[in-house]
C-alpha cells in the first residue's frame, strides 16, 4: 500500500490547461536544418548496418546535435511539466521503413521499447479498424470512439503522426497532480478513497496464473512522488469478474469526481497534431485522450499514428503493487504486455 496524500503537490507538473494552452513554446520544439540532417545520416547508418529494428538502442541510432535536445526532453517528461512535441520532420522524404527506424531510434534516446499488445507490438499502429468500442476485449485505440483520459501501461509513450483524420481526433493531456490537488480541496474524502486499491480489467491481455484485472490504486504517493494510473471504462468493465472488489457508492463518487476534472477546461488542454510530430507523455504524472474523429473515406488517408511505449532510465520509483500491470517496478526495464507466446517484433504496416 501506498501513503495517502494529505496536502496539495506543487511541481512543473501541476500545471492547468490555459497555461500550457497560452505558452506553446514551452512544450513545442522545432527540429532545425543540422538536427533533420543528424536523423537523416541515423537512419542510413542503421539500415546500411542490416540490424533489426528490435534491436535499435541509443548507441546504435547516434544523435551527436539532436541527442543533447533529447536529454532535455527526457528529463523534462520525468522531472519537469511531464510532456514535449518535436514539430518539423517532413516525412514525405522517408519511406515507411525510415520513418519506423527514426520513431524508434529517437525513442531510443527516452527509453527502452515494451510490448503493447499480447502480440508483442514494439512499434504500435494507432488507427481505426472498425472495431466495437463496447466489446469488453477490444482496446479504445483501435475504433473512432472518445478515448477518455487514460495512462498507459508503461513510463513514457509517444506518438508519431502519419495522417490526421478528416475532423477531430485532437490529442488532450491533463495533470494528475492538478486533478489532485482540486479533489484535495473540494472533496479530501473522495480524493482520499482513490488511494485505495481499484480493479481495473485487462482486456484479455492476462499473463499466467494472474487475474483479468489489476488492483492499483488510481493515485500513488510513494518516495515522494504522485503517481497515476487511469482507464475509468477498463475500471467499469473489470466489475463483470466475479471475483473483482466491488465498487462502492464512494468509490463511484470519487471516480466522477476525478474524471469531470480530468474533463475541465481549465485544467486540460488539447493539441491537434500535425503530420510529423512527435509527441511524447510522461504517464505517471500525466493522462492522456483523444477525442472522437470522422476518418477520410480513403482507407490510404485516414488517421494512423505510430506509437512506442517506453521504460525511462532515471525515472521515478514505484511502489510494489505496480507490478502487476508492470510485471516489475525495475526503473528502466519495467511496463508493457507479455503474456505466454508473446514474441517481441516490430510491424512495419
Amino acid at each position: 500500500m501506498t501513503d495517502t496524500l494529505a496536502e496539495p503537490v506543487s511541481t512543473p507538473a501541476s500545471w492547468l490547461g490555459p497555461d500550457m494552452h497560452s505558452n506553446p513554446s514551452t512544450w513545442l520544439w522545432e527540429l532545425s536544418s543540422q538536427e533533420l540532417g543528424d536523423i537523416e545520416q541515423a537512419v542510413k547508418r542503421f539500415i546500411d548496418s542490416g540490424d533489426d529494428l528490435q534491436n535499435m538502442t541509443q548507441v546504435k541510432f547516434d544523435l551527436p546535435v539532436l541527442g543533447k535536445r533529447l536529454a532535455k526532453l527526457q528529463s523534462e517528461l520525468v522531472n519537469g511539466r511531464g510532456f514535449g512535441v518535436l514539430r518539423g520532420l517532413n516525412i514525405d522524404y522517408f519511406t515507411r521503413t525510415e520513418i519506423a527506424t527514426l520513431f524508434m531510434g529517437i525513442g531510443a534516446h527516452i527509453g527502452c521499447p515494451r510490448s503493447q499488445n499480447a502480440m508483442g507490438h514494439l512499434l504500435g499502429h494507432v488507427r481505426n479498424v472498425g472495431a466495437d468500442a463496447n466489446d469488453p476485449d477490444v482496446r479504445i485505440y483501435q475504433t473512432n470512439e472518445r478515448q477518455t483520459f487514460h495512462t498507459d501501461s508503461c513510463d513514457v509513450v509517444a506518438l508519431l503522426c502519419l495522417q490526421t483524420a478528416q475532423s477531430g481526433g485532437e490529442s488532450l493531456l491533463v495533470s494528475v497532480e492538478s486533478i489532485f490537488n482540486v479533489m484535495h480541496s473540494q472533496r479530501p474524502d473522495l480524493a482520499a478513497c482513490l488511494f485505495e486499491p481499484v480493479a481495473t480489467d485487462k482486456r484479455g491481455e492476462v499473463e499466467a496464473g494472474t487475474d483479468p484485472f489489476f488492483t492499483i490504486p488510481v493515485f500513488s504517493w510513494y518516495a515522494g512522488k504522485l503517481s497515476g494510473i487511469y482507464q475509468r471504462q477498463y475500471i467499469d468493465s473489470a466489475q463483470r469478474f466475479e471475483n473483482a472488489p466491488k465498487l462502492s457508492a464512494l468509490h463511484t463518487e470519487a471516480l466522477d469526481l476525478f474524471d469531470a476534472l480530468a474533463n475541465d477546461p481549465q485544467l486540460n488542454f488539447s493539441m491537434q497534431l500535425e503530420i510529423g510530430d512527435q509527441q511524447f507523455v510522461h504517464n505517471h504524472s500525466m493522462l492522456h485522450d483523444r477525442n472522437g474523429f470522422m476518418d477520410w473515406p480513403d482507407p490510404d488517408e485516414r488517421r494512423h499514428l505510430l506509437r512506442l511505449w517506453l521504460s525511462t532510465p532515471g525515472d521515478r520509483e514505484l511502489p510494489d503493487v505496480f507490478s502487476q500491470r508492470f510485471g516489475t517496478t525495475e526503473i528502466g526495464n519495467r511496463g508493457g504486455v507479455m503474456v505466454e507466446g508473446t514474441q517481441l517484433r516490430v510491424p512495419i504496416d
